[in-house]
């Protein structure tokens, strides 16, 4: 178990919560085994046989997920299968992110698969029906994705590439509106009784989304887990695999909780506040009322570049109060974006939220929270609330790990 590399001071105690070792698996080997043995699903190449027009959708770089194995796998069943090169998109899901460079896709797909193969990425403008248009007139279309914890879907994958990641802006505004964020099914965690994720699998379903490939990662983000197949079959599979892998019992709650963002989160203060919401708003949230949240993250592109970032952004920077914001936002919904907003004021009415190392001061004020120089500068500062007796929880994956305090409800 790792150990904080900063001092603490004397009277604090530390615990450290990290999800559970997992070796990882040949990547290459278990997709192809997993094609092989599709779940609940005919194998991919008879799916693809009749298929006249093919979509891969795949996740963009704010995700972890190691498409540079995965599709070039799918692209191989594919082409067994007889469908052309010219019949084939790579859609990237980037949702209401900014576009994908080309030096993203190729670090995603690899220069051989950017080269041969039509690339591009979603925009909600090109939408037919609440979903990319390309969609609409496929005959085939496959996803791939991540299955790991995510504060609304409860486990992230299954659907949600395809569903979320290349809806326009009306369905990211619903599912990412009060009605779902208030909803006390939708947790760090849960899945079932879930509207969010009921949504998610009735409309990829609806959709016709026929195959996915998900994997499981570790904390090391290294891959522990593959299945191909039914996209409702394996997102089960695997969050029986992920359950066991990210879900920790704590035996309290602390005053003081310090988490590490693993890039590709720690790319901008929008990504990197999903470390925050995940402590502070799980089911059973391991942070003491009026505690302290400390994160390290470097946020090398400020707020975030895409719409969404910029909306999240405006709405805490412009925001009168923080309980206003809410008010607000429930009384009017939820622009792209601006339901993250929407999950950190809920945090920060209740903690000090603390974000050291980063690159854009300036924005982490703007956004309500405290910015320090250093974890040990963080330190010093929740001392200064928190007081010269304390106990502390070190999460070093806060992505990957969901510390569970028994009998406590959010």
């Amino acid at each position: 178990m790792p150990r904080p590399d900063w001092p603490l001071p004397p009277d604090w105690t530390c615990t450290a919560s990290e999800s559970h070792f997992a070796a990882p698996i040949d990547l290459t080997r278990e997709i192809g085994a997993a094609l092989a043995a599709p779940e609940q699903s005919k194998p991919l190449r008879a799916l693809a046989r009749a298929a006249s027009r093919v979509v891969v959708v795949f996740t963009d770089t704010t995700r972890a997920c190691p498409d540079q194995v995965i599709v070039p796998a799918l692209l191989r069943e594919l082409e067994a299968a007889g469908v052309p090169d010219d019949h084939l998109t790579l859609l990237c899901a980037v949702g209401m992110h900014r576009p994908s460079t080309r030096a993203e896709k190729i670090a995603k797909l690899g220069p051989v698969v950017v080269e041969r193969y039509r690339v591009i990425d979603h925009a909600p403008a090109q939408c037919l029906d609440g979903v990319n248009a390309l969609l609409s007139d496929a005959d085939l279309i496959i996803a791939t994705g991540v299955v790991e914890p995510h504060q609304y879907a409860g486990y992230s994958g299954g659907g949600k590439t395809v569903v979320i990641g290349c809806g326009d802006t009306a369905v990211i505004e619903y599912t990412h509106g009060p009605q779902f964020l208030d909803h006390p099914g939708v947790r760090l965690g849960r899945v079932a009784g879930n509207p969010f994720q009921n949504f998610v699998r009735d409309r990829a379903r609806a959709l016709g989304l026929k195959f996915v490939v998900n994997v499981v990662l570790n904390g090391d983000g290294l891959p522990v887990a593959v299945k191909a197949g039914d996209p409702i079959a394996v997102h089960e599979a695997l969050i029986g695999v992920a359950r066991g892998l990210y879900e920790v019992r704590v035996p309290q709650q602390y005053d003081v909780i310090v988490a590490k963002v693993d890039p590709p989160k720690d790319v901008n203060v929008y990504q990197a506040s999903r470390a925050v919401t995940y402590l502070g708003l799980s089911a059973a949230p391991p942070i003491k009322p009026g505690g302290v949240i400390i994160i390290e993250a470097h946020c090398p592109e400020g707020a975030g570049q895409g719409v969404g970032e910029q909306n999240f952004y405006r709405a805490l920077s412009q925001a009168h109060d923080l309980d206003q914001l809410l008010s607000d936002l429930r009384a009017n919904g939820c622009r792209p974006g601006e339901q993250r907003a929407f999950m950190l004021a809920r945090v920060l009415l209740r903690h000090t939220v603390i974000v050291a190392s980063s690159a854009c001061p300036d924005v982490i004020a703007q956004c309500r929270m405290m910015a320090v120089s250093s974890m040990g500068e963080g330190i010093d500062r929740a001392r200064e609330l928190i007081g010269p007796r304390a106990d502390l929880l070190y999460v070093p994956h806060p992505l990957q790990t969901v510390p569970i305090v028994s009998n406590v409800v959010c």
